[in-house]
């Protein structure tokens, strides 16, 4: 079954107040770059911070909570990018 997406014409999202943040952050196409974003600037530091540990076989628990959150950061990040791209300001986007 093939995904949802907007239509071609349809405008992205935008915000104002807080609450309105999640709909900008889980839309389709924006929510699909933050997530390649998050996976390749993630395993780049993953392997630059953590890969001797786990090659060595001297991974704990915590490297590897360590490590989620090395994905986790690139994924906030890009998503504040998006936020600041798509906000609105008096009735009008900030772009």
């Amino acid at each position: 079954m093939k995904p949802i997406e907007a239509p071609a014409t349809a405008q992205p999202p935008t915000w104002a107040r807080w609450h309105e943040t999640f709909r900008v952050i889980v839309y389709p196409p924006f929510l699909k770059k933050t997530v390649q974003i998050a996976l390749a600037v993630g395993a780049v530091l993953f392997v630059i911070n953590h890969l001797d540990e786990v090659i060595q076989g001297r991974a704990t628990r915590a490297v590897w909570i360590k490590g989620a959150v090395t994905f986790l950061v690139p994924f906030c990040v890009s998503n504040l990018g998006v936020l600041v791209a798509s906000r609105r300001r008096n009735g009008r986007q900030t772009r």
